[in-house]
């Protein structure tokens, strides 16, 4: 929206043209969503705790966690508030990869912002059913892989990158769809099962959501595409200017959210987050890059998947709980302690991922 004052009052004054460069944008992007959140999140917290908005506790976790019941949660809109107003402000909204991840966020922040209200406000501890949740994110996910694929400039947009291989490339056709879908799905619902200790998985999403804003960058820009052996994607380049709000947005929210956490992000900032980091992914045709980068969201989920079907096929378990943040709780660690080595973890992988970029 700024972007547009800024090309008219170029023509009185060249200076102005600063604001053409992505770079400059992305870090205005970032100030803007982390400055946003500074100011809105005590009120917001402020609000949460007067109307009673908080955390109503859940069946299956240690017991350590019910000391947390009354927590203020849904402060997940907080970042969907500061990512949206931002990117606005700084994007250019002629890209539609900007409305493609904007609407996949706001969409997924929605559903799950009607399952955090059924819990706090209803009563229902069971919040939206499995069934509906999935309905939904099915629908947003498919539609948005279906609307990539019919509006895509050039071949690379649907094709299938391995990373470490230089050149080799998939052709996927309508597959590309059904890959997206399943992508974004299962990212949502990835990174919300992180979302059980303060921190935890808001800090993974910000190191995520920046390595795959520099495939973005990179991407978008023909020279270092060129360079790198990477698909040139000519609308891409824009989406770092979303991925710096996302990490300033994420960083204000963990202002208020670190241990011991003020306010939780709930389903509304979990699901959304998801979806975001999923269709990034999508977008920069790094799908593999997004599985090591993301590897904790990975263990996370195989972690449940293990312990259902352990459960199922032989009646015991693999883990002392899951997701696996849980097992470790369990077994004597601090939650700290889980959390910070968890970062730690994300951050050598998300480095992993962008060597990727020269193991070609």
């Amino acid at each position: 929206m700024l972007l547009y004052l800024t090309d008219y009052l170029m023509t009185f004054d060249p200076s102005f043209r600063v604001f053409q460069y992505l770079t400059f944008r992305a870090i205005l992007g970032a100030l803007t969503a982390l400055i946003l959140s500074f100011l809105i999140g005590p009120w917001m917290i402020r609000k949460l705790t007067r109307e009673k908005i908080g955390d109503v506790g859940r069946e299956y976790v240690p017991d350590g966690h019910f000391s947390k019941k009354g927590t203020p949660t849904m402060g997940g809109t907080l970042i969907l508030v500061a990512i949206s107003v931002s990117t606005l402000l700084w994007a250019n909204l002629h890209n539609r990869y900007i409305w493609a991840i904007l609407l996949v966020t706001l969409g997924y922040g929605i559903i799950g912002f009607v399952d955090d209200y059924r819990k706090v406000m209803q009563g229902n501890s069971d919040g939206l059913s499995g069934k509906a949740k999935y309905f939904w994110q099915s629908f947003i996910g498919l539609g948005t892989a279906i609307f990539l694929y019919q509006t895509a400039v050039v071949p690379a947009e649907t094709q299938f990158i391995i990373p470490f291989f230089k050149g080799v490339v998939l052709n996927l056709g309508w597959g590309y769809v059904i890959m997206t879908y399943f992508v974004i799905v299962g990212t949502s619902n990835a990174v919300n099962l992180t979302d059980g200790l303060d921190g935890l998985a808001i800090m993974p999403t910000v190191m995520v959501g920046a390595g795959l804003g520099i495939f973005a960058y990179l991407s978008g820009n023909i020279n270092f595409a060129q360079y790198l052996a990477i698909p040139y994607l000519p609308s891409s380049g824009e989406l770092i200017v979303f991925c710096a709000a996302l990490v300033g947005a994420g960083l204000g929210f963990l202002w208020f959210n670190a241990y011991p956490a003020m306010v939780f992000m709930g389903d509304v900032g979990a699901l959304a987050l998801g979806g975001a980091l999923g269709l990034l992914a999508v977008l920069v045709r790094q799908e593999l890059v997004l599985v090591i980068m993301g590897g904790v969201f990975v263990m996370e989920t195989l972690s449940v998947i293990i312990q259902v079907l352990s459960f199922k096929m032989t009646g015991k378990r693999v883990f002392k709980m899951a997701p696996i943040h849980h097992h470790f709780e369990l077994k004597g660690w601090p939650e700290p302690r889980i959390i910070v080595r968890f970062w730690i973890i994300t951050f050598i992988l998300v480095l992993v991922g962008l060597a990727t970029l020269k193991l070609r």
